[in-house]
């Protein structure tokens, strides 16, 4: 980590170098430490960079190259999901529950893992939902919460950070109806952050970090639309 940038707490936000020096290995590792603000925060994911770290590590900031993106037209209804949508009962809302779905997201995994959404992290995006910039979209069914997404709206752009499933395809129900929204909303492009078999199952794409930040850059700072339940 020799060519790392290592920042202070008290370092302003523009102390983030360019993405063009992130690291080839581990793919995507630009700098160290810096702080969750709003301000941090929002600088970051403007300038295509997002947090990424697990409680025994500082903060990490990441700009991987390629960056999965989805365009909400191409996300694929397969027909299993489809049944589901259909016929499990799902009801689906927006931002009724933003605190519990990144519990929810913070929790165990299969085979008694944690995950990455450290109390700090968790501390942050609820600032971020309560500045109208982070959202969250919920599945529930009778009455129970069981899947979800939460991200970060910024003009055009959706930047997905994580998301939960506690009753078959729930998470995938969630998604369904993120692309049903930033469809109604304009919003053109949902960040996913690092390519995996998964997302390009739904209809993600992979775009060279020159090419997601051009794209970026010309939908960031569009007009934002109101959310709705």
């Amino acid at each position: 980590m020799s060519g790392i940038a290592w920042l202070q707490k008290t370092d302003p936000p523009e102390a983030l170098p360019p993405t063009a020096r992130a690291l080839r290995e581990p793919n995507g590792l630009l700098a160290v430490g810096g702080a969750l603000t709003p301000d941090w925060l929002t600088y970051a994911y403007r300038h295509g960079v997002f947090p990424w770290y697990s409680a025994e590590q500082p903060i990490l900031w990441w700009a991987p190259d390629p960056r999965a993106v989805l365009l909400p037209a191409e996300f694929r209804i397969s027909r299993s999901l489809a049944r589901s949508i259909r016929n499990r009962g799902y009801v689906t809302r927006i931002d009724t529950a933003f605190n519990s779905v990144v519990e929810a997201c913070a929790g165990p995994r299969r085979g008694g893992a944690g995950t990455w959404i450290t109390d700090e992290m968790r501390e942050a995006y609820v600032e971020l939902h309560r500045r109208g910039l982070a959202h969250s979209i919920e599945v529930w069914h009778e009455d129970r919460l069981v899947g979800g997404l939460y991200g970060v709206a910024m003009g055009r752009v959706f930047f997905g950070e994580s998301m939960f499933t506690r009753e078959r395809d729930a998470s995938k129900v969630a998604l369904a109806r993120l692309t049903q929204e930033c469809l109604r909303l304009d919003v053109v492009l949902i960040d996913c952050q690092l390519p995996s078999p998964h997302l390009a199952s739904l209809g993600s794409r992979d775009l060279v970090r020159g090419e997601f930040e051009e794209q970026l850059a010309a939908l960031v700072d569009a007009e934002p639309r109101l959310w709705r339940q």
